[in-house]
């Protein structure tokens, strides 16, 4: 379901506890009680927030969902908002908060967001130490009227896979969701563009550290999830750095042996906003400006010379094998239609990806990479003990 938090006023973290909170206990039922109909049924139920929205998954035996559909619809409907419940979860998300800040890889991801991006930006990430400030201060009112104004029955989308009866779980979804209203507050605007700070370097100093993360990227403009470029840059970016066998890590880790991991990916992809190219690279003290040095190097010349034939056949084979192999098993299956439900495609998009994958020619994937991937314009976000 569509949320539309405020995300420049810090309402992502806001949804985040929330969310947590929703199985520690409804109006009706404690979290015990809760919790007692899932292991009776050794059902599984989680619920998690997602930038825009706020998702849930159910696996159960099929004779089951009807009493676990009715303790999901209770939860997101009517929850208690313990305090003793809130304390303990924002306990646990502050420990996480924690461990992002001695994270270098997490650090560096961050500073590379906030070069990129303002904070209205679904793709930003506010640093940990304000997101502390921020939990620190939110109350059990904060989060009743969150709840109150963004969770609801807003673009509703639910899908299902499995031995099941359509007709029946149509009926069972009626009866438990049939009469939940939206929320009551509006969907908050937010930015669908960049907007990179004019300095390109963003370091992050975080001492006694033996290795340093470094992510490199910049924003590309017009690529959305349903743009006519994005597959063909998504095949490009597999190529230079999606798996083992990519460019990235063949020469940068297996020929030159100057870095743990590394590999590159499209972020932030969405079909409300643009994405981002985003590059990483762990590396010791002692190698770092060589595998930098390196890994730009590799990058200017994939976006100088393009793709291979040998390289787009291997990697069209790749992903189109792992998108067949990831749809074997029910929840991967509902997952994905589920998220072409979200972004607007038919339900036929599950059987059109591999034959869009299979129809792109290898001008069409160089064209996109000369007209998307800029190596000029990369921040560079590092983030560890930093030389000098």
């Amino acid at each position: 379901m569509r949320t539309g938090p405020r995300f420049a006023d810090g309402d992502a973290l806001t949804q985040q506890l929330a969310v947590a909170l929703l199985d520690k206990g409804t109006q009706q039922r404690d979290r015990f009680e809760l919790a007692r109909v899932l292991e009776d049924r050794g059902a599984e139920l989680d619920v998690q927030s997602s930038g825009h929205r706020v998702r849930f998954s159910v696996r159960a035996l099929s004779d089951d969902v009807p009493a676990v559909l009715e303790v999901l619809a209770e939860m997101l409907a009517a929850p208690r908002f313990a305090p003793e419940e809130l304390e303990k979860e924002r306990a646990q998300q502050a420990a996480s908060l924690q461990h992002q800040m001695d994270d270098t890889g997490a650090q560096a991801a961050g500073a590379l967001t906030r070069a990129l991006y303002r904070p209205a930006h679904p793709n930003y990430r506010p640093a940990p130490d304000a997101q502390l400030d921020r939990l620190a201060a939110l109350t059990r009112e904060d989060v009743e009227r969150y709840h109150a104004e963004h969770i609801g029955a807003r673009d509703f989308l639910m899908t299902a896979a499995g031995a099941l009866d359509p007709a029946a779980l149509a009926e069972t979804v009626e009866a438990h969701f049939g009469g939940w209203e939206p929320p009551r507050g509006d969907e908050a605007p937010f930015d669908t563009e960049a907007a990179p700070v004019e300095e390109r370097r963003h370091p992050v100093e975080m001492p006694d550290r033996e290795s340093v993360d470094v992510r490199l990227g910049h924003a590309l403009s017009g690529v959305r999830r349903d743009s006519e470029d994005y597959l063909p840059l998504y095949l490009a970016n597999y190529v230079l750095g999606g798996n083992f066998s990519a460019r990235l890590m063949r020469i940068v880790r297996d020929e030159q042996g100057l870095t743990y991991g590394t590999g590159s990916t499209l972020a932030g992809v969405a079909t409300e906003h643009d994405a981002y190219w985003k590059i990483r690279v762990a590396l010791g003290q002692d190698k770092l400006e060589e595998g930098v040095a390196a890994t730009r190097s590799v990058v200017e010349d994939f976006a100088e010379d393009g793709v291979t034939a040998d390289e787009l056949a291997e990697k069209k084979t790749t992903i189109t094998g792992s998108f067949t192999v990831g749809l074997a098993s029910t929840g991967r299956l509902a997952r994905t239609l589920l998220t072409n439900a979200e972004r607007g495609f038919d339900v036929s998009y599950l059987d059109d990806f591999r034959d869009r994958v299979e129809a792109l020619a290898l001008d069409d994937v160089n064209d996109a990479v000369a007209r998307h991937f800029r190596p000029e314009s990369l921040h560079e976000a590092r983030a560890g003990t930093l030389p000098g």
